[in-house]
């Protein structure tokens, strides 16, 4: 079975109202920051907003306990050095007690952009009387736990609707028309013309022998001409 994991469209967001007329901050803070995260939900997801709205009313009559009204401080700074200033709860409740309560559960959501979404669903409300009532909200006292309702019926998942059984379809065999013999043409061949590439004649170089330049050679040569010139100087013989 695979992981649920809450989509945005199976997210119902209800109204609550709850009474702080003689309630400790802390513990009111805690109820209501589950209920503005989604915890009380089986689909809540520490990544998703899966919270309800909470309208907080007569947050002038919330309570602390022992002496924290005297000894307990809520700071804040300006961001410059030394903006420090602290106020005690005791004359934050007389004087701002909307504040006091809604620092008091912002502190009880995550520090990211999730916990800035989900403290926009809170409304408090320093009297009785508050601007919701078109909301229909439903009231709820602390520590008690709203019922789920289960997922919209609008948006349930395909596999937990009946699907009717598939019938097995046969698919019908169409009567195919009989094609009459035609004359096969056969399929002229292509030959491919094969090209040699012609190479370059290689030019023949005739080596040309020197001559011979010996003074041996050169006494040979000279012989035969003299030898020529004697015959032909000489006379022929008379008879006498």
């Amino acid at each position: 079975m695979k992981t649920y994991s809450p989509k945005p469209e199976h997210i119902e967001r209800s109204w609550y109202v709850v009474d702080a007329s003689g309630q400790v901050l802390g513990r009111l803070a805690s109820e209501v920051a589950t209920l503005l995260r989604g915890k009380h939900k089986p689909i809540f997801a520490p990544h998703m907003d899966t919270g309800d709205h909470v309208v907080v009313i007569n947050a002038d009559k919330v309570e602390l306990s022992g002496n924290k009204a005297q000894n307990k401080f809520a700071y804040r700074h300006s961001g410059y050095p030394g903006g420090i200033t602290g106020i005690r709860y005791a004359d934050l409740l007389a004087t701002r007690p909307v504040a006091a309560v809604e620092k008091a559960i912002r502190g009880m959501l995550p520090k990211n952009r999730l916990g800035r979404q989900q403290i926009k669903k809170l409304h408090v409300v320093a009297g009785a009387e508050h601007p919701h009532s078109a909301q229909k909200p439903v009231r709820l006292t602390v520590g008690e736990r709203p019922r789920w309702s289960g997922l919209p019926t609008t948006v349930l998942p395909s596999r937990m609707e009946a699907k009717p059984p598939i019938a097995s379809k046969t698919p019908a065999k169409e009567p195919t028309a009989e094609k009459a013999p035609g004359k096969k043409t056969p399929a002229k061949k292509t030959t491919a013309k094969k090209t040699t590439a012609k190479k370059p004649a290689a030019k023949k170089t005739t080596a040309t022998k020197p001559a011979a330049t010996t003074s041996a050679a050169k006494k040979q040569t000279s012989k035969k001409t003299t030898a020529k010139k004697s015959a032909a100087k000489k006379p022929a013989k008379t008879e006498e």
